[in-house]
């Protein structure tokens, strides 16, 4: 192969594959002490979505240690994540960006400590398509086992 056809293909794949990131959507963060809603689509699961909605509906998590020690336990889980880059912290809030590893798709992750009914609620969801097989109700459940908070 040429060097003028290797390089077509380097930036083929390269803008196919930053097409598959997505842009950060605006309605992340906290909105009157909640996350934002869930889309229609089957891609996403929230602590704040209706107990009705199984697709969607994950029961938020209780914490008992004081919010700073619960917030460090978190944090570090996610920085000890693969292709995971935190975006955003405040004091109760981890907004994080999950990679997949091959199609380089990103999802959107949201931790959100209620400190006044002491719950940790979250919300992940993917940029970018429909379906997303599981994987972000899956991300949430590994996040969330054996998280000693």
């Amino acid at each position: 192969m040429n060097q003028k056809i290797q390089s077509l293909i380097v930036i083929a794949l390269s803008l196919f594959l930053f097409q598959c990131t997505g842009t950060r959507p605006d309605s992340l963060g906290i909105k009157s002490e909640r996350l934002g809603d869930c889309p229609k689509t089957p891609n996403c699961v929230s602590s704040f979505a209706d107990p009705n909605d199984k697709e969607h509906y994950r029961s938020p998590v209780p914490y008992k240690k004081p919010l700073k020690d619960a917030y460090l336990v978190l944090k570090g889980k996610l920085e000890n994540s693969p292709r995971t880059k935190i975006i955003q912290e405040n004091p109760n809030y981890i907004n994080a960006e999950f990679t997949s590893r091959i199609m380089r798709y990103v999802d959107d992750v949201e931790f959100y400590f209620d400190e006044k009914n002491k719950l940790l609620h979250f919300r992940s969801a993917s940029r970018l398509g429909k379906s997303d097989f599981g994987v972000n109700r899956n991300r949430i459940e590994t996040i969330l086992k054996d998280l000693e908070i």
